[in-house]
């Protein structure tokens, strides 16, 4: 069995001795050359040695640049600028399973933690074995404040969609909230999103990885720890806009989310951006605007995500 202490994972916060939080964005380390670095991006900062400080995209590379641009990188393998930290550098690795356990074993939690706990209380009563689940986002780091989301993590494809199902029953039954259109709203604008908020809800609502306890927002992630990130090097040819229909969405709730498409010489979309997770099914024509690329092979594929912001990127059902 593949224990989670063996590797960086997607969820994932690690910690320099400079007083640097980054998310990890991939499974296990990129090698360069003859040392390892796990890709990632800048998240938090602590101010004075003291506190975390949480940092917008722009603020992450403008402060990088100025103050440690060791830790900029280009990815060769992903052609894209982001983060990266050698292992060597790291002091200390935030794992949202064991975060969890340590909420769930507390005698005192404050609101957020125990919202947290209520909403365990109702999966595991649910029949959903939480072993395989964790805690990330800003509760991962202990910097959650009132107005905080929750945002669990699942290492088990099973597991993750059976979330799915206790959660959409719940839902019917009332003992979780469905967004209200103000939840939605600021999700929306949270996402530079593509679509417009009826397009995204739409969307949203047929995924059931978002819902409320006690009023607080909640999200449902998969990490597939089986999965290793490839290292074959793609090209960008360009931006490339197209439809067509879903052939396989079996990884369309991983992340890197991925769909088997049928278009002519492109069988595969890769998918970097949280908001078209789970965006489509099996059967469905859809828009897709993303980046072309190609292997050495001569394989393509069409990235949606090819930076972080990634602005006019998206996937969307054509709704008959």
């Amino acid at each position: 069995m593949l224990q989670l202490t063996d590797l960086y994972l997607p969820k994932d916060f690690i910690e320099t001795a400079e007083g640097l939080c980054f998310a990890v964005v991939q499974n296990g380390a990129e090698m360069c050359g003859d040392v390892e670095k796990v890709l990632c991006f800048l998240r938090y900062v602590k101010n004075d040695g003291k506190q975390w400080h949480k940092v917008a995209t722009e603020q992450a590379n403008a402060y990088l640049k100025t103050h440690h641009p060791e830790y900029l990188h280009y990815s060769a393998v992903l052609d894209a600028n982001l983060h990266a930290v050698t292992t060597d550098k790291i002091v200390q690795q935030h794992q949202p399973r064991q975060r969890l356990q340590q909420v769930l074993a507390k005698q005192q939690r404050d609101k957020v933690e125990q919202d947290l706990y209520d909403l365990c209380l109702l999966y595991q009563h649910n029949g959903l074995d939480l072993t395989q689940a964790g805690v990330t986002g800003s509760i991962l780091l202990g910097v959650q404040q009132q107005q905080s989301d929750i945002d669990l993590v699942f290492y088990s494809r099973e597991h993750f969609h059976k979330a799915r199902a206790i959660t959409a029953n719940l839902i019917e039954q009332k003992q979780l909230g469905d967004l209200a259109e103000h939840d939605w709203q600021e999700a929306y604008a949270r996402r530079s999103c593509a679509l417009t908020l009826a397009e995204y809800i739409w969307h949203e609502c047929r995924k059931f990885n978002k819902a409320l306890i006690n009023g607080r927002k909640f999200d449902l992630n998969f990490v597939d720890i089986h999965t290793q990130s490839e290292q074959i090097p793609y090209q960008k040819c360009g931006a490339i806009t197209l439809q067509c229909k879903i052939t396989e969405d079996k990884y369309g709730f991983d992340y890197p989310a991925l769909y088997s498409i049928d278009y002519e010489s492109i069988s595969t979309v890769v998918c970097f951006i949280a908001t078209y997770t789970g965006q489509a099914f099996v059967g469905e024509t859809v828009d897709i605007s993303g980046f072309l690329e190609q292997a050495e092979d001569g394989s393509k594929r069409v990235v949606v995500g090819s930076s972080r912001e990634a602005p006019g990127e998206y996937i969307k059902v054509i709704q008959c």
